[in-house]
């Protein structure tokens, strides 16, 4: 790629640097390994760091040390620019891979400028790091030259796996700018290494402020703290480039203007990630530590298998020998690394049933030298027990067209994976809660309802005792339309939403209403968009996101997408789910407009980066946009949608005297005060539900001590009434 090219310019300065390296680690007990290594080159690299720059100033400052670290050896009044790749021959300029010194974003707007990349976000250590403080933010050692436009399109994404040049990964997910399913940032081919080094120096730098596993999506299993394999393995991938060379040389030297003293002893040698974090060895440049030895450990033998159980099995063999000393051991399972040891036994779990397995083990010695591989192979045992059957149905939540049937859960003796649903002796639905609505009943009818478990080999219980369920005569409650519920605006990408809520007493098909949009293009509602075939039970929503929705919350909530984002009749780019917080958006039935959320007299984005929420006393439509009728939430909250808290009246809310106690909490349980049974669904701040349950005035708790400390959201639904409730653990 085009940054090796930048090699051919550097040859004569590299031939006068090849054993200054290793002259600043003089001192430096390099025989160690492991933590004991990290440590003493944390100090080394601290107290070796006698300058600290200041972001913006009079001087010395990160610019001033970027130009001189990152310039172009081709061209002395250019800096290379991180993360491109193209040398300025095509239209996209956020790709170029060289631009002028003197186009440093001076906040002119312009795009055609450079800035400084903090290849740790900022906004990602802990605490967050202050530009306006000397110190980890301003670190040259992690502040590269990028274009502006490829610098904010990274943002402050973790980093993840990718391939080719730099763009978003489409592998790696997090929870970051965009929501749970922030796209990760793969730097590129050319970059992946360089990013990797400046994280491992951040780290040994600055400790817990800047972890690895708050910059790259990736596991840290086979490591004794916080650093990841993603790191490891571009180190070994991306070997050290001369501009990375180039920035260690100038920093060291404190004679330069803006030096800080210090090195990245990771550029100098990146075989010392490998001695300290292990994985599979890194480039040895200073040839010190392969070529001390050659000599690999003898293979594993003996092994054999024991304990053989469903999920799980004990492997055991002879240990391995070595010239110098085996330090451990790989166990690999069907080729994969599944765990690392220092024993000659281990447990593997988390199998499959009656399935067939290679168990490989593979000895290791301080240099990483690796054994020839030791294999055996094995089958697990067949599950043949069916589960429990399932007992104590009850039925509730009674509608015109749904009722709802509750029962204990099954115990098996592997795992139970679900439950089927019988009505009338006919399968209905599978669903892995001990809780299923069923729903397209008619009216003032009785239904027979049986279950039957499964467990994860498929074996079924016997069918549980039948109860009967009927549906009502979906009398009138005094409310008689749908209306807009909630509606979500984000401040970035396409995740964008609008509810739609049933209080009626009667379930409603959606095929005479629609959505459209104001559009702010000539000031007219335009882009009708059928809401189809669909029907809503009385208490329930239906949410309707943009096609491009990438967040957990409103994909788990989604009952119907948006057209697609391309330019094709009739509706163009996605719209009417396309608006942008200058265009309201109306609920439309049988051509005629009933709700609006949004002024269509403004013609301004007065509704834009924001959720809006019906308030629960709302139980009416209205084709005015009344703001005391809404709630307001920050951008980009998503939480609520899925269900609508309503109180038709203050006398006969169930939830008037609801309790949830204590909250926060570091205990065990977590108690209830409810008038009615409620269901309460619990999720993760990721929306992943994580736990649903049944709690009623004599079974009033929830047992959470095996909540890892966080916020949680508690989805709690009793008849056609909901709320939304946030519980804090400890």
């Amino acid at each position: 790629m085009f940054k090796k090219i930048l090699s051919f310019y550097f040859l004569l300065f590299i031939s006068l640097i090849t054993f200054s390296q290793e002259t600043y680690y003089s001192d430096v007990d390099l025989t160690l390994a492991g933590a004991a290594l990290k440590d003493v080159l944390a100090s080394k690299i601290t107290a070796t760091h006698t300058t600290t720059l200041e972001y913006t100033s009079g001087g010395p400052d990160v610019w001033d040390a970027t130009k001189a670290t990152d310039e172009n050896v081709a061209n002395t009044n250019e800096v290379i620019l991180y993360y491109g790749w193209e040398d300025g021959n095509d239209q996209d300029i956020t790709n170029d891979i060289s631009r002028s010194k003197n186009l440093q974003d001076n906040g002119s707007g312009s795009d055609f400028v450079w800035n400084r990349e903090h290849v740790f976000p900022k906004s990602l250590a802990n605490p967050i790091l202050d530009t306006s403080i000397p110190g980890p933010a301003t670190d040259a050692h992690h502040l590269r030259a990028a274009d502006r436009g490829r610098n904010s399109a990274r943002n402050n994404r973790k980093y993840g796996r990718g391939s080719g040049n730099s763009n978003y990964s489409s592998l790696d997910f997090h929870e970051g700018l965009d929501g749970p399913n922030t796209a990760a940032w793969y730097p590129g081919d050319d970059w992946k290494g360089d990013a990797a080094r400046m994280i491992m120096y951040m780290y040994m730098r600055y400790g817990a402020v800047c972890l690895p596993t708050a910059v790259g999506v990736g596991s840290k299993e086979f490591t004794e703290d916080d650093m990841i394999d993603l790191f490891l393995q571009w180190n070994v991938e991306d070997p050290v480039s001369d501009i990375e060379i180039a920035r260690n040389e100038y920093h060291e030297n404190t004679s330069n203007y803006a030096a800080q003293g210090n090195r990245n002893p990771f550029i100098d040698n990146p075989y010392l990630a490998t001695r300290i974090w292990g994985g599979n060895s890194a480039d040895d440049r200073w040839g010190i530590y392969k070529n001390s030895d050659t000599e690999a450990p003898t293979a594993p033998i003996n092994i054999s298998l024991s304990n053989i159980g469903l999920t799980s099995v004990d492997i055991n063999w002879t240990a391995s020998t070595d010239n110098i000393g085996v330090t451990g051991y790989n166990v690999y399972v069907d080729g994969v690394l599944e765990a690392q040891t220092t024993n000659t036994n281990i447990t593997i779990a988390g199998l499959n049933t009656n399935t067939n397995y290679i168990f490989t083990i593979v000895a290791r010695d301080l240099i990483n030298n690796m054994s020839a591989a030791g294999a055996i192979s094995g089958k697990t045992l067949e599950d043949t027990e069916v589960p429990t059957t399932p007992i104590n149905l009850s039925i509730s939540n009674e509608t015109d067209s749904s009722v709802k049937v509750s029962w204990t859960a099954s115990t098996d003796n592997n795992a139970v994976d679900g439950y089927e649903v019988y009505v009338d002796n006919v399968l209905k639905e599978t669903t892995t809660n001990n809780f299923y609505t069923v729903s397209g009943l008619n009216t003032s009818t009785t239904y027979t309802i049986e279950i039957v478990a499964y467990d994860i080999d498929n074996n079924k219980s016997d069918k549980s005792s039948s109860i009967n369920a009927t549906t009502t005569a979906g009398n009138s409650n005094g409310i008689t339309e749908l209306f807009i519920s909630e509606y979500a605006e984000p401040s970035a990408a396409n995740n964008k939403a609008i509810e739609i809520v049933n209080l009626t007493a009667s379930t409603i098909n959606l095929s005479d209403y629609s959505i459209q949009k104001f559009s702010s293009s000539g000031w007219t509602w335009k882009d009708d968009y059928p809401l189809g075939n669909n029907n809503i039970v009385p208490g329930d929503v239906f949410v309707i996101v943009h096609a491009d929705t990438n967040n957990s919350l409103l994909l788990a909530a989604a009952d119907k997408f948006g057209p697609p984002n391309i330019d094709a009749f009739p509706y163009g780019y996605g719209s009417p789910l396309n608006f942008n917080g200058d265009d309201p958006i109306g609920l439309y039935k049988n051509g005629v407009l009933i709700d609006v959320i949004g002024d269509t007299a403004s013609r301004t984005k007065h509704i834009e980066n924001i959720t809006y929420r019906r308030k629960s006393t709302i139980t009416e439509p209205s084709t005015t946009f009344i703001t005391d009728q809404w709630e307001t939430f920050p951008a980009n909250t998503f939480d609520g949608f899925g269900s609508h808290t309503s109180v038709l009246s203050t006398n006969n809310s169930i939830f008037e005297s609801f309790k949830m106690f204590p909250n926060p909490t570091n205990g065990n349980f977590v108690y209830f005060n409810v008038t009615e049974d409620a269901t309460i669904n619990i999720y993760n701040i990721l929306g992943k539900l994580i736990q649903s349950v049944e709690v009623t005035q004599n079974k009033n708790s929830i047992d959470v001590s095996k909540f890892s400390a966080g916020i949680y959201m508690l989805k709690i639904n009793s008849g056609t009434q909901f709320i939304n409730k946030k519980l804090i653990k400890n």
